[in-house]
């Protein structure tokens, strides 16, 4: 009967939904804002996108529920993707791409296909290519941990004694954050935002620090018109969007598997009804210039622990965010090495994930090795397309080669193994 119940708000649940997003909102701030940085989206933005993304989940959960506890917000590994939509294209044609997205993912919605994208697109793949994009974060952010004001910068020597300081800031906050986390990730994750947060507000106070600078952006409603005068930049922005769409897909199908498993009722989760908000979400965010958005296994996990029940507790995460999209000048009084502790600590988490295929075996584990490698040194869009092309060269030349099968045969599998999945569904 669990399954049945509904996902949107409960009566019962509403103190531990308000208490879990309050805590979940929190939380999501710092986190928020680094992935926007990492994004070259203005933090302003990327806040914004997490308060509608939040508002259509908790819409949605009332019609067509995908999990009773996810968290929507803009995702970490899409961060570096969105960057180089950025940096390819242009900020003012961004909105574009995530409209051609959105368009893509309302596709595969529509026909159901994320049942088909793990077939074609192995796990073991994209946990290297999220490995590959959490050392981007990491080192990126990693220059924050000794940045310096302007006028503490000595001309002759780079390590003077304000610099070594901040080093031992930075070192000491991001290993509180570690053992935090290790003592508190299966009771309350949470904790360590918080601390971090205002030990770093607290430490600001004291000692001179770079400091958070968040540009007071206007947030305006304008159709998403794309501006490209050339048949090939029109190819690879499709390329593009079909990359970020599948990536944001497959990252959504993970987390609901693993949102499930942590659902405090055991509710079954519905993937392709997630990606329904998703679409709806990112099409919107389309209009004012948003970044694109999943239900995170981070938040989502702080939002079950901190005693979340249903999507309501969904409904107040975006009712804190959207106090800090409406005040972004509190933001300013967060130090810039607090904010690269949480995405160090975040990229290592992504790199992490590589433990995870180690069941697969030997060769998933080489493959997804060499696909972080390719996704960090070639890029991300070239490293993905590089891995895939090898994994299919290989099972091609094994099958062929070492089995003696016939391309027949192995096509013929191929689609046997699309059907079963559509019978199976």
């Amino acid at each position: 009967m669990a399954a049945f119940e509904p996902a949107a708000f409960q009566a019962q649940y509403v103190g531990r939904d308000i208490a879990a997003g309050l805590i979940t909102g929190v939380m999501a701030i710092p986190l928020s804002v680094g992935i926007a940085m990492m994004s070259d989206y203005p933090i302003k933005v990327g806040l914004a996108t997490v308060a509608f993304a939040c508002m259509i989940g908790w819409i949605n959960a009332w019609i067509r529920p995908g999990n009773f506890i996810g968290c929507p917000g803009i995702a970490a590994g899409l961060a570096p993707v969105l960057a180089i939509g950025v940096a390819s294209f242009g900020m003012e044609n961004m909105a574009f791409v995530i409209f051609l997205t959105a368009v893509m993912q309302a596709i595969i919605w529509r026909f159901d296909w994320q049942r088909y994208i793990l077939l074609v697109v192995p796990a073991y793949l994209v946990e290297g290519l999220l490995a590959g994009i959490g050392l981007k974060i990491a080192l990126k952010f990693l220059d924050f941990t000794y940045e310096l004001p302007v006028e503490l910068v000595a001309a002759d020597t780079f390590f003077n004694e304000a610099r070594i300081q901040l080093l031992l800031i930075s070192l000491t906050g991001l290993g509180l954050f570690v053992y935090l986390f290790t003592k508190f990730r299966h009771i309350q994750p949470a904790v360590p935002y918080f601390v971090i947060i205002a030990a770093g507000v607290t430490l600001a106070q004291f000692v001179h620090v770079p400091m958070l600078h968040v540009e007071d952006v206007p947030l305006s409603l304008a159709l998403p018109i794309p501006q490209f005068d050339n048949a090939l930049t029109w190819a690879y922005v499709f390329g593009f969007a079909a990359m970020l769409a599948v990536i944001d897909v497959i990252e959504q199908v993970m987390s609901n598997a693993a949102i499930q498993k942590i659902d405090p009722l055991k509710r079954t989760c519905n993937s392709n009804n997630s990606l329904l908000a998703i679409w709806i979400a990112n099409m919107g965010s389309s209009f004012f210039g948003g970044m694109t958005n999943l239900d995170g296994l981070a938040k989502s996990t702080t939002n079950r622990l901190a005693g979340a029940y249903t999507k309501f507790s969904v409904l107040i995460i975006g009712c804190v965010v959207t106090f800090f999209v409406i005040n972004p000048h509190y933001l300013e009084l967060l130090p810039k090495f607090a904010v690269a502790i949480v995405m160090i600590f975040t990229g290592w988490k992504m790199i992490a994930g590589l433990m995870h295929v180690t069941h697969h075996g030997p060769y998933a584990l080489v493959l997804a090795f060499l696909t972080g490698a390719l996704v960090y040194k070639v890029g991300i869009f070239e490293g993905l397309l590089v891995a895939m092309a090898i994994h299919g060269a290989v099972h091609y030349l094994v099958d062929t080669q070492a089995n003696k099968r016939p391309v027949k045969a192995i096509v013929g599998d191929y689609f046997s193994n699309l059907r079963k999945i559509s019978s199976e569904s």
